[in-house]
């Protein structure tokens, strides 16, 4: 009897069953929380996400398993049985047909479950009500409409054209993922590659709406695609940068911005929002919320909710969509031939964006007579302030006197546009 209770104790513990997938991933959260608190990679996604894979790659305690995976990993002889019968299969088969079950079949084998008495684990919670809903990507983004100023936009409009110029690692990467279908192992469908092409964007939030619509599967590795190149922005333009331009186009000066009045920054996201609603409704969601956030801000008279967009909202809602991505990196899901394709996808799509960027830069100095400095190009990708935080040492370094951050931030913003109208666009012809 005491071997038994003995045997009993030692397989409910996590190191008797602990494989070496989740060892890798418990490594990779522990990567992520090093990166955000040492190196300040977007700690404020990076923390909770990392914390997430750690918490989902636990052994037996199924937080991120809803109630037939608890099920599963309860692994109680009867209650497989039962739930082979439900199934219609020998109870040899019931564990590799309940993961692939669809449809009524999915239903019936987790309302069984249900009625066993298993209940989906916390951080599956936290995904449904998160990201399945939608909810939290128009959450932050209402939260970043709220939190920025429009004003370099308004007072320069050509510099939309940037944000435009990089969303072609966007478009470049949906074909590039399809293309690897030629490669055994790789299988993307076009729903699928369209989700994974939205990291070339850098925009996390984009990335998590469009690939919960359109990919759920792969949501946790385009998450954590999006959110780490992000956070690498620092290091990946700025070899970039030098390379597509020369000293002299580096040291450029631009003048200063003229003032913009207040009816205009309210105008501003009004117009946005009826050219949306005219030409790209499927982007209503994204540019909505967006724009929402920024006429609180830009209104004047609701102080109270626009502190609360770009504050307590916005940090609440980070929490738990760090920790509901962060659920999606278990390492029977995540350990993939495909995810590590989604990676060097993602990679190849933000340097095209960068350089996509820089390139329009060059042809806006060259039309303007030199008086653009195309190093703002870079900051087309919607990485916002960090990309234009990095054109402006960038700049900085080739001319002391060169202060391109308020000109970087009219391109920088329009990348946020950008990639949601890209959204929008891709939502509605694959997504139908």
């Amino acid at each position: 009897m005491m071997e038994q209770g003995l045997e009993a104790l030692w397989r409910s513990m996590g190191i008797a069953n602990l494989e070496w997938g989740q060892v890798l991933m418990l490594l990779v959260g522990a990567t992520l929380i090093f990166l955000a608190i040492r190196k300040g990679f977007e700690p404020l996604l990076l923390v909770p996400i990392g914390f997430g894979c750690v918490l989902a790659n636990v052994p037996i305690a199924g937080l991120a398993e809803d109630e037939l995976g608890r099920l599963l990993l309860a692994a109680d002889p009867d209650h497989l049985s039962a739930l082979a019968q439900v199934l219609g299969v020998p109870i040899a088969e019931v564990v590799d047909t309940a993961k692939h079950a669809t449809g009524e079949t999915l239903y019936s084998a987790k309302l069984l479950a249900n009625h066993l008495g298993y209940s989906p684990g916390m951080l599956y919670l936290f995904y449904d009500v998160a990201i399945e809903t939608g909810v939290a990507p128009l959450l932050i983004f209402m939260g970043v409409g709220a939190l920025t100023d429009f004003s370099a936009l308004i007072a320069k409009p050509s510099t939309l054209m940037l944000g435009a110029a990089a969303q072609f690692g966007i478009f470049s990467t949906l074909l590039g993922a399809l293309a690897l279908n030629v490669i055994p192992g790789f299988d993307f469908t076009l729903a699928e590659a369209s989700a994974i092409a939205i990291i070339g964007g850098a925009d996390g939030p984009t990335a998590i709406f469009l690939a919960s619509q359109l990919a759920p599967d792969l949501l946790g590795a385009i998450a954590v695609a999006a959110y780490s190149y992000m956070a690498l922005v620092p290091i990946i333009q700025p070899p970039i940068m030098r390379l597509f331009t020369t000293e002299a186009e580096r040291k450029v000066e631009m003048s200063q911005l003229r003032p913009v009045t207040k009816l205009e920054k309210i105008m501003f996201p009004l117009t946005v929002l009826l050219l949306c609603l005219l030409f790209l409704p499927s982007a209503a969601p994204l540019i909505g919320m967006l724009t929402f956030g920024n006429l609180l801000r830009e209104c004047g008279v609701v102080d109270r909710l626009s502190k609360a967009a770009q504050n307590e909202i916005i940090n609440a809602v980070t929490i738990f969509l760090g920790l509901a991505v962060g659920s999606k990196l278990q390492a029977d899901k995540f350990l993939s031939v495909e995810t590590l394709g989604i990676l060097a996808l993602g990679a190849v799509a933000f340097c095209i964006g960068t350089a996509a960027g820089v390139l329009m830069g060059k042809v806006m100095h060259r039309v303007s007579g030199g008086k653009v400095n195309p190093l703002i190009g870079a900051a087309g990708v919607s990485a916002v302030p960090m990309a234009a935080r990095v054109v402006n040492r960038v700049g900085l370094e080739a001319n002391h006197h060169n202060f391109l951050l308020m000109h970087a931030m009219g391109p920088n913003v329009a990348g946020v546009i950008g990639s949601a109208v890209a959204a929008g666009v891709l939502l509605a012809v694959v997504g139908g």
